[in-house]
Order: C-alpha cells, then sequence, then structure tokens
C-alpha cells in the first residue's frame, strides 16, 4: 500500500487513481475530467429539470395539476398584488400555487427550493445574482423575470393553457341514405346506399340514424363502388357499405358519417367537453 496526500476530500473506495509524469499534467488531466463530469451531470438534471416544456409534458401524462411558482420581488406590495393578481386566475383543471415568496433578488436557496417543488421561478423587479443562475442552469430551472404585473399574469395564464388536455370533437363528414339491402353469406348485410352529402370514407366512424335517432354507432368495414373497394365516395354517388357488428340496418335509414378530433385549448374559458357535432356540410 502506499500513503497519497493532498487531496481536497477522500477519493471514494475503488476508485483508480492514473500516475503522470508532472503537476501540470495531472491537472490538466483533472480539469478534463472535471468538464466532462460537470457535462454530465447538467444533461441529466436538465432531463428532470423545471421548465415549462417539461411541466406541460408531465401533466399530460397526468402527474402534475399545479402550477408551482417560487415568486420574488423588490417590496411587499409588488409581491401581494402580484399573489392576488395570480389567484384570480381560476380554473378546474389546473391551477397556480405560490410555493414561497419573499422579498429580494433571486438567490440559490430559490433555486434549490424550486428544483425541490417542481416550481418556476418568477422575480418581479429582481433578478437572479451570478451564482443563483449558474445553479438554475445547472439543475435545470426555469427563471421568468418581469417588470409589469399583466405581463406576468398573461404568461402565467397562457402556461396554464398549454397545460390543458386537448378537447376531443366529433365533425359530420358525410351522410348516406339506406336504399336497398343485400344479404352477402359469410358478411351480414350491405347497405345500397346514396351519398346525400359531404363523403363517405372506408374505415371511418358511423352512426345508424333512424327516425332522428341514433340507434348504432360503428364502423364502416367495407365500402364499394359497383364490386370494386373504395377508399372513399363523395356526395351524389351511390354505393354499398358493410357496417362492423350490424346487420339490422333498414331501407330509409341514414348512415352518418363521424371524425374524432383532438383541438387544443387556446383558452381557459374553452370547457374540457365538446359541444354538439359540427357537420361539414352544406
Amino acid at each position: 500500500p502506499v500513503e497519497i496526500l493532498g487531496f481536497d476530500t477522500p477519493p471514494p473506495a475503488g476508485e483508480l487513481a492514473r500516475v503522470v509524469e508532472t503537476e501540470r499534467e495531472a491537472r490538466s488531466v483533472a480539469q478534463r475530467r472535471g468538464q466532462r463530469l460537470r457535462t454530465e451531470q447538467h444533461a441529466q438534471r436538465s432531463k428532470s429539470g423545471v421548465s415549462l416544456e417539461s411541466l406541460f409534458s408531465q401533466l399530460q401524462e397526468g402527474a402534475i395539476q399545479d402550477l408551482n411558482l417560487i415568486l420574488k420581488g423588490d417590496v411587499g406590495g409588488s409581491v401581494e398584488a402580484a399573489v392576488s393578481e395570480l389567484a384570480k386566475i381560476q380554473h378546474p383543471e389546473v391551477r397556480v400555487n405560490v410555493v414561497h415568496q419573499g422579498v429580494g433578488g433571486i438567490t440559490e436557496g430559490d433555486i434549490m427550493l424550486a428544483a425541490a417543488s417542481q416550481a418556476l421561478v418568477v422575480g418581479f423587479n429582481v433578478r437572479p445574482n451570478v451564482e443563483a443562475r449558474q445553479l438554475a442552469e445547472r439543475e435545470g430551472v426555469d427563471i421568468r423575470t418581469y417588470r409589469v404585473i399583466y405581463q406576468l399574469t398573461e404568461d402565467i395564464e397562457q402556461a396554464l393553457v398549454g397545460m390543458l388536455t386537448a378537447v376531443q370533437t366529433e365533425e359530420t363528414i358525410g351522410e348516406a341514405e339506406v336504399r336497398a339491402l343485400f344479404k352477402v353469406s359469410r358478411l351480414g348485410t350491405i347497405a345500397g346506399c346514396m351519398v346525400t352529402s359531404g363523403v363517405i370514407r372506408r374505415n371511418g366512424q358511423a352512426r345508424v340514424v333512424r327516425d332522428g335517432t341514433v340507434i348504432y354507432d360503428t364502423t364502416i368495414s367495407q365500402l364499394k363502388r359497383f364490386k370494386e373497394d373504395a377508399r372513399e365516395v363523395a356526395e351524389g354517388f351511390e354505393c354499398g357499405i358493410l357496417l362492423d357488428n350490424f346487420n339490422d340496418v333498414k331501407e330509409g335509414d341514414v348512415l352518418e358519417a363521424y371524425e374524432v378530433r383532438q383541438v387544443e385549448r387556446t383558452s381557459l374559458d374553452e370547457p374540457a367537453s365538446s359541444p354538439a357535432s359540427a357537420s361539414s356540410s352544406s
């Protein structure tokens, strides 16, 4: 065994030591390794860091419902005014949660608290010091600074909008009237139809409407023009339609084709559920 003096901190057990010719070479090796280690640590922290983008992603996974904030301001009155305005932003799905508020510049302590609580750091008429900015970069903490309260509240409100889940909507894209029925062995009942509006698409969703009432919701498993398979049939043309798992179709029924779409919300005022289906036909 050998004794080595001069370590600032004891190296971990099992660590390999490299012997070089000069102190200058040793310092160069240590600097390169230190830089590589800092780069790796920064990349790892960035993956779990706190930014609006990461918060949106986690919310979509069901992990977050609050937008946590660390709020710092130049004077107590400014901080209280900002908190009061933020409290006015109300929504049943997302909300602002002020984890900590205080007077003074943004410090390393604020960054550490933000990292621990998955919070954004917001400064009103204050800035982070050098150490806090460096720590925020290493920890992946997002710092936002403002001079006007309405800009702060507008940004936070837009952040909350971005955290909302998309709204599912249904849009009617076409209708077809059943005018004849054809029994086909091993398949079932094929409805001879006239497309009266829009377009009918193979594998699309369809409702069976009888006397104004929806009696079944299914998919169009086969679509034909004469005897040929068709991808879609437009208004004014005849076609044969085979519905998935439904053979009780009757003459006079209306087949209503529709599409389900995900629409991102652009305002906190938009409801989570969609209104009645819109029709694309005139």
